[in-house]
């Protein structure tokens, strides 16, 4: 087993170090939260004073910081320098493709080998260590921080050089957002059609129309698996998560002039949802109560 630095002890990257934990690697975690580093350390990882710290005699470095910016400042002023430069870096940030590039290059330059590594799965599977991992990097870079990734995951997809673990991180959510308003208004019409929610749900999710935010992850309460709306939508994935990254998705399709109408117009109706609407705190399915509440007195 190998000695690792955590940085980022969040609802995500809390589960994800204790997973690391539990596979018996040395794992030192950093974050500047006193509580995280206290979960952290009943899950069984060492804590560390500083970022930098964490780093140190380390074989392997996760990252999981809120956006880009984050990203940059923690590497070059905790990691590179710090870490010893035979560690493999993984951030698995979900942060925009180009921030992404370039700190991988400038890892190369230093002499690290680097990757991207966003994932997707929600906080139920960092716990569980089901997530899916993309991951952008070279072939060797990869080789090197799957066996780290398989510890967290259920899934690590090799998706490419640097930055494509980002990019297809926002082109998966820029579909998951664009399909969950679908799915909302179109349970929103059944029902004012006269269909019941259930019933409608046992045809939609055996025909054509079903997908992952109708069969897995139903907006409506009561009707197929548990889901956050059956907790007034509350834990699961934030709207303001989703928000985040559609944003990083209009900002990348605007960078390779990409027509993206659908993510457009989902980007649009979450900024209602989350910003004016106080939505921000609730699962992103909670858009529903934005399109129409009246289904909730059915």
């Amino acid at each position: 087993m190998a000695r690792v630095g955590f940085i980022g002890l969040g609802n995500m990257g809390g589960g994800m170090a204790a997973n690391l934990a539990k596979a018996g690697h040395d794992v030192r975690a950093f974050d500047l939260s006193a509580e995280a580093l206290q979960r952290a350390q009943a899950a069984g990882c060492k804590p560390a004073t500083s970022a930098a710290e964490a780093v140190q005699d380390v074989e392997a470095v996760v990252t999981m910081l809120p956006a880009g910016k984050h990203v940059r400042e923690v590497y070059e002023t905790s990691v590179f320098g710090q870490a010893p430069t035979g560690a493999i870096l993984m951030d698995c940030s979900t942060i925009d493709v180009g921030t992404a590039r370039e700190v991988i290059a400038s890892a190369a330059g230093q002499g690290y080998a680097m990757v991207d590594a966003p994932v997707s799965g929600g906080i139920a599977a960092a716990e569980a260590g089901t997530l899916t991992f993309m991951v952008g990097g070279e072939s060797e870079a990869f080789a090197r921080a799957n066996p780290f990734l398989q510890n967290m995951g259920k899934a690590v997809i090799h998706a490419g050089g640097p930055g494509s673990g980002q990019a297809a991180k926002i082109c998966n959510n820029m579909l998951l957002g664009a399909s969950m308003i679908a799915t909302c208004e179109t349970f929103v019409m059944a029902q004012k059609l006269g269909l019941d929610p259930q019933t409608f749900f046992d045809i939609a999710s055996k025909a054509s129309g079903q997908n992952w935010s109708m069969t897995s992850y139903c907006p409506v309460p009561g009707v197929g698996p548990e889901t956050p709306a059956d907790r007034n939508y509350d834990g699961g994935f934030a709207a303001a998560l989703m928000l985040k990254d559609l944003r990083l998705a209009m900002e990348a399709a605007q960078s390779v002039d990409a027509y993206t109408p659908m993510g457009a117009s989902a980007e649009e109706l979450y900024t209602r949802f989350a910003e004016k609407l106080g939505g921000a705190g609730k699962d992103f399915s909670g858009i529903i109560k934005m399109l129409d509440d009246s289904w909730v007195a059915q």
